[in-house]
């Protein structure tokens, strides 16, 4: 029972923080501000976060699409950096 309550515990903390990354990365992104390279790693960390998400619940569709988000996260830090 305490191992479900950690699994839950950790999976909302993926959850609520790799949501409020994801928003403020947009946002950054959406505002053409020059904080590109601030808003591509956030995106990294959210993907990083909902990642884990995706693997501790076993959703492995979710965890590729973080994957795909990672990847796209790195591209963008090499090509505004």
């Amino acid at each position: 029972m305490k191992i479900e309550k950690n699994r839950e515990k950790l999976i909302t903390f993926f959850e609520v923080t790799g949501s409020l990354l994801a928003m403020v990365y947009s946002l950054l992104i959406a505002s053409n501000t020059g904080n590109e390279v601030l808003g591509f790693t956030l995106l990294l960390l959210s993907a990083l976060l909902f990642g884990a998400w995706g693997y501790i619940d076993r959703r492995w569709a979710f965890l590729l699409l973080q994957i795909f988000y990672a990847v796209s996260a790195i591209i963008g830090l090499i090509r505004w950096s």
